[in-house]
């Protein structure tokens, strides 16, 4: 593997590790490197869904296990994202790796 990826694949690691890795994988990354950017808008998606999470629990009736059950999922997808990038593959998550916030 090239210096190059290596770097691209570290930076996307990063990406997964809570929302202070991810700014500061958007600050360190190049722009044109597109393996990163599909990483940090993977990891972006997953920190909103556990924001979601954490809203959930204002609910009244149902909130702690909706909370949950986000919870489990966002878990289960920063696992597989995390793995991807350590892989080096761009392949997109299920059900959110579509979801494009950044280009």
């Amino acid at each position: 593997m090239s210096e190059r990826a290596l770097g691209s694949r570290a930076i996307a690691i990063i990406s997964y590790i809570t929302w202070i890795g991810w700014i500061i994988a958007l600050v360190i990354r190049d722009r044109r490197d597109v393996f990163v950017t599909h990483h940090l808008n993977q990891a972006l998606v997953i920190n909103i869904i556990r924001f979601a999470a954490e809203l959930a629990l204002i609910l009244p009736v149902f909130g702690r296990t909706l909370s949950w059950i986000i919870g489990i999922a966002a878990l289960a997808f920063w696992i597989l994202g995390l793995y991807r990038a350590y892989k080096y593959s761009a392949e997109p998550l299920p059900i959110i790796g579509q979801i494009k916030i950044l280009d």
